[in-house]
């Protein structure tokens, strides 16, 4: 059944592409795609937009497409499914567990997961902004990690296979130990796991120096948040000892990374990730090389994030 979210079904060019989710109605992925084919002059060949699925039937609704719908970007809950369903899955979508790619191949799906190249991107970009640096070697490093999340398992695989990342301190509210080892396995790294509780305590009368969690930070390469702000409110100077790569985006800047900003501490969001997982997928998708500058700007445009 479709949805008023299902524009897909209302394109009319020769080749089509989507997002599909639930719920996807917020989703940015067809201003940015949308904006790459305007750039890369393509938009009379392709257009992209929306269709609102949850994970449930998904291996029916694919074989159900027409041979137009070319590729889509696969968001939650449906991630998982989609990584079930494809005829043939990559090797890092297999080791992350999850696609958020699905791109036609043949008459069957390629499922790969672009959020480590997402990942790759905006710590590239986050090095590249940092003291005029082109690049930081943090090969054999130490990060701290917080979260127990879905885009742990991408952060985690990129930190080892991009950057040669040696140690993971990861931190979250419950011990996600288990769940995390096999892809740290695979991305040859070494894990302490942390619960929030060990390292911080609202308890007055505290200092920060008191607390465990700025003990921890300081002298790591890089701090890597996955989590909502609000479950970082009263820690953000604790964390603000290093680099950050903070997730989230929306509202920007968020208050860790004006944190680590304060403190002279080079900073990155989440739209950067958002924007370089959609150049491959964009790639993937055209076999066009994606019109990167163009992208961005509009993907900056409408976040108000350009700096």
């Amino acid at each position: 059944m479709s949805t008023a979210s299902d524009d897909l079904f209302h394109l009319t060019t020769p080749r089509r592409a989507a997002v599909l989710g639930s719920p996807i109605a917020h989703s940015l992925s067809p201003l940015l795609h949308n904006a790459g084919y305007a750039a890369a002059g393509i938009d009379s060949q392709w257009s992209y937009g929306r269709v609102e699925r949850t994970g449930e039937g998904l291996s029916g609704f694919l074989e159900g497409l027409g041979q137009e719908v070319r590729g889509l970007s696969v968001t939650m809950p449906a991630k998982f499914a989609a990584l079930e369903c494809a005829d043939c899955v990559s090797d890092v979508a297999r080791t992350v567990g999850a696609a958020n790619t699905l791109v036609r191949d043949g008459s069957g799906w390629f499922a790969t997961n672009t959020d480590v190249a997402g990942v790759r991107g905006a710590i590239e970009e986050l090095w590249s902004g940092a003291e005029g640096e082109a690049s930081r070697d943090v090969e054999g490093s130490r990060v701290v990690v917080i979260g127990g999340g879905g885009t742990v398992r991408p952060v985690l695989y990129s930190l080892g296979n991009d950057f040669g990342v040696a140690e993971v301190d990861v931190i979250n509210r419950s011990d996600k130990s288990d769940d995390l080892r096999d892809v740290v396995e695979a991305a040859g790294l070494r894990m302490r796991f942390h619960t929030f509780d060990e390292l911080w305590s609202d308890a007055p009368g505290l200092s920060q120096d008191q607390q465990g969690l700025a003990e921890l930070v300081r002298g790591a390469a890089l701090v890597v948040s996955t989590v909502p702000s609000v479950a970082l409110q009263g820690m953000e100077q604790a964390l603000a000892q290093a680099p950050v790569f903070d997730v989230i985006y929306d509202p920007w800047p968020t208050p860790l990374v004006l944190a680590a900003r304060a403190a002279g501490w080079a900073a990155v969001g989440g739209h950067a990730m958002l924007a370089h997982q959609a150049f491959e997928q964009f790639e993937l998708f055209t076999g066009v090389d994606a019109p990167r500058v163009a992208m961005r700007a509009a993907l900056d445009h409408h976040l108000g994030t350009a700096e």
